[in-house]
């Protein structure tokens, strides 16, 4: 396991800590910091963001890229629109249904079959090469600590199911794509989508059906992205993983733990 790399000075001072679940913290303690109403001996659950948490890269964007390599999209406007998409995602301003129907159009087109075969291209060609040891150390590590693992993404699950399969996670919560009778898919979301406030929704409808309430289990959070503020805020342990800028200041503002999980 390697150590979480200080990025800055005001991280030192924050307390970064090594790569691992959480132990009790001697700093600050923010508003989502360890509950009252979390007994001690309730489930361990750590949830994950996938991309730019657990993976280097943005899946949703680099399938994307790849299927413009395939020659599956118009080139030109393809990257143009997105391009623009991801800049949206990153400025918190994405509309996550008109990105669906934007980023299935080639799976649409070429139909599951094809779809499906080069999705495992993509995954020995893009996706293997870039998951990190300390990455699946950091999962594995909750797994042997009897933690449940569970991926929370914004991503689709035609994308995200092989790799979390590849993290050795069964749990996955990601955006369900729509189908028809022919199990092809429409271009539109199935259900809640999870992204930003929906995935606590996605979490808690999930929580539930275990007959479990957050009050009921001890959670840590792994993201990446100030998009996921809402589920960082009911988390019993948030934890700011490779953060974007602004969840890095919000980071050392509440005293939540810091981790840079990739080299920089």
């Amino acid at each position: 396991m390697t150590d979480e790399v200080n990025t800055a000075q005001a991280d030192t001072e924050a307390g970064v800590r090594r790569a691992g679940p959480p132990q009790a913290s001697t700093g600050p303690l923010g508003s989502s910091a360890v509950r009252e109403a979390t007994s001690v001996g309730a489930p361990k659950i750590a949830l994950f963001d996938l991309d730019h948490t657990l993976i280097p890269i943005d899946s949703d964007y680099e399938w994307g890229e790849f299927t413009l390599a395939l020659g599956w999209c118009d080139a030109n406007d393809f990257k143009r629109r997105n391009s623009e998409f991801f800049a949206q995602y990153r400025a918190g301003t994405l509309d996550i249904h008109a990105y669906v129907r934007f980023a299935t159009i080639a799976m649409r087109q070429q139909g599951a079959i094809k779809s499906i075969a080069a999705r495992a291209l993509f995954m020995g060609d893009v996706v293997h090469k870039v998951i990190e040891k300390q990455a699946l150390a950091l999962v594995r590590q909750h797994q042997e600590a009897g933690d449940q693992v569970v991926i929370v993404t914004a991503t689709n699950e035609f994308v995200t199911r092989p790799i979390a399969d590849a993290f050795g996670v069964q749990e996955l919560i990601a955006v369900e794509l729509e189908r028809d009778a022919q199990g092809e898919v429409t271009g539109e979301i199935k259900g809640t989508p999870s992204f930003r406030e929906g995935k606590v929704a996605r979490v808690e409808a999930w929580l539930a059906a275990r007959q479990l309430g957050w009050s009921d289990v001890e959670t840590t959070f792994y993201t990446d992205s100030i998009n996921d503020l809402a589920l960082l805020e009911k988390a019993t342990h948030p934890v700011a993983t490779n953060p974007d800028e602004r969840l890095r200041a919000l980071a050392l503002e509440r005293g939540w733990r810091i981790l840079a999980l990739f080299a920089q």
